[in-house]
């Protein structure tokens, strides 16, 4: 029982990692990788805030603006200095890897005996691996309204235009080299924030600690996709948040059979992988009704 509360907490927990690449990958359709070393920044600056003494919430919120930053050195190199997404993104996380170095003045910090959002006196009172799906499910809902909420807004549509057809956009008057930006800066707050929050459920913050991650949120999207095939956007915020859950049980299944912690990189992507492929196992077999328009990039 406790292995299956705890899985659904850390779902809960990294499903804003998906919400945050949902922003880039699927609306503005291009893959940033710099959220590999934005994760590993929001959870070195939350963690070195900690052990100052600053309150978790505002650790928080500075790690989603250290993010942010990150987001529009990414986005500036991008849209102003002409440089390919991949390579800009490939920039900014080398970058943050000397920074993260230097905000934590090591390789990794611990949280022993710091307060953080998870070992409050009333997170302790909960059975065990409760603080997580607790604290996971409030944040993600705000996380997951806030996000339909913008992109139901007119600047939100501006944005899911960018992603959908430039040449239009900008034949609409709208600023899609801004879009592209403030998309990026959303985008890498969300990952840095994300990373703050796991920062704080594992006890410390490593370097090392992105290597991978964008596979994992990734995985969180496509089985989401894959799992309820084609909705509307609202519905696949949603779905990102039931993906990432669904993969902690995958991976739940899969270390129960005897791999070790180490061997996890290899299982998120060969998860990833399977999933990718299902619409095309679908097809061969036959069962291509479910998963029409399930790798669709956005609504």
């Amino acid at each position: 029982m406790n292995l299956i509360v705890s899985a659904v907490g850390q779902g809960l927990l990294w499903a804003v990692l998906g919400l945050g690449l949902f922003l880039t990958f699927r609306i503005l359709n291009f893959a940033d990788m710099s959220v590999e070393g934005t994760f590993p920044l929001g959870a070195a600056t939350a963690v070195a805030l900690l052990h100052s003494g600053v309150n978790p919430y505002l650790a928080m919120l500075a790690a989603f603006g250290a993010g942010a930053v990150a987001g529009l050195v990414t986005g500036l190199l991008y849209t102003k200095g002409n440089i390919p997404i991949l390579l800009a993104g490939i920039l900014t996380m080398t970058a943050t890897f000397s920074i993260n170095l230097r905000i934590m003045n090591g390789s990794n910090l611990s949280l022993l005996n710091k307060h953080t959002i998870l070992n409050s006196h009333f997170m302790n009172s909960l059975p065990p691996y409760f603080n997580g799906v607790l604290v996971g499910l409030i944040i993600i809902t705000i996380i997951t309204l806030l996000t339909m909420y913008f992109l139901q807004t007119e600047y939100g549509q501006a944005f899911i235009a960018t992603g959908d057809n430039p040449d239009m956009a900008r034949s609409f008057g709208i600023n899609t080299d801004g879009m592209t930006i403030m998309g990026l800066m959303l985008s890498n707050g969300l990952i840095a924030f994300g990373g703050a929050l796991i920062a704080q459920n594992n006890g410390y913050a490593d370097v090392n600690m992105g290597i991978g991650i964008i596979v994992i949120a990734l995985a969180s999207i496509i089985i989401g996709e894959v799992a309820f095939g084609e909705l509307t956007m609202n519905q696949r915020l949603i779905a990102i948040v039931v993906g990432s859950i669904l993969y902690r049980f995958v991976l739940l299944i899969v270390m129960q059979l005897g791999f070790a912690a180490n061997d996890l990189n290899l299982l998120s992507a060969v998860v990833l992988a399977l999933a990718l492929l299902t619409p095309k196992f679908r097809k061969i077999f036959g069962f291509t009704k479910v998963m029409k328009g399930s790798v669709k990039t956005h609504d």
